[in-house]
């Protein structure tokens, strides 16, 4: 556990954001600053830059999880929020919001650890699978152009498809490039010729 993250409060009530304080320090995690407006959540953020914002707010709304969402930038931090009450369409609202923890039933001290390390274990594994989807997407979108690149080679020189990649990676070793960069320079110079 990281005890050295900046958390960021938002808290109304005095109180309950002292008790936050408290159990957030008993936990390990000192670093802490509150915010007792949550319409001040994004000029805080801006000033603070917290790692992980902490939402206590008994009876959200829709407009409330979108402005959280939108000035929390709930997918570059974990952002964790308990709430009173709440029904299905205000769950799968959270869940869309990008929140890491959406925790219904109120706020109890002795919850606050272990849903802060979950919201922070699930908020590391979205960014990997984030990570591990855009790097799947980009091979993918690689793979499409260097078989168009080895496509363009067959038709203009009567060449097998390995003959072709062959072609293709020679030229990107003479070159001192990679292989997706010499079919996408053919797939580009062929655009602008046709």
């Amino acid at each position: 556990m990281d005890t050295a993250l900046k958390i960021l409060v938002v808290e109304a009530d005095q109180s309950r954001a002292r008790d936050i304080i408290d159990a957030l320090k008993d936990g390990g995690w000192a670093n802490v600053m509150v915010v007792g407006d949550i319409s001040a959540l994004g000029r805080s953020l801006t000033e603070i830059d917290p790692d992980i914002v902490l939402i206590d707010i008994a009876h959200p709304d829709r407009d409330t999880l979108e402005h959280v969402s939108h000035v929390s930038d709930a997918q570059s931090r974990p952002v964790a929020m308990f709430v009173d009450h709440s029904d299905t369409d205000l769950t799968q609202a959270a869940i869309g919001a990008g929140l890491s923890a959406y925790v219904v039933d109120g706020l109890q001290k002795n919850r606050i650890k272990p849903v802060l390390e979950t919201a922070i274990a699930r908020f590391k594994m979205m960014v990997q699978m984030r990570s591990e989807l855009d790097a799947a997407k980009q091979a993918l979108s690689d793979r499409k152009t260097i078989d168009r690149a080895k496509g363009l080679l067959m038709n203009a020189r009567k060449i097998s498809e390995e003959d072709a990649y062959n072609l293709l990676r020679k030229t990107a070793m003479d070159q001192g490039r990679k292989v997706i960069d010499v079919a996408q320079a053919l797939v580009t110079a062929t655009d602008l010729l046709g």
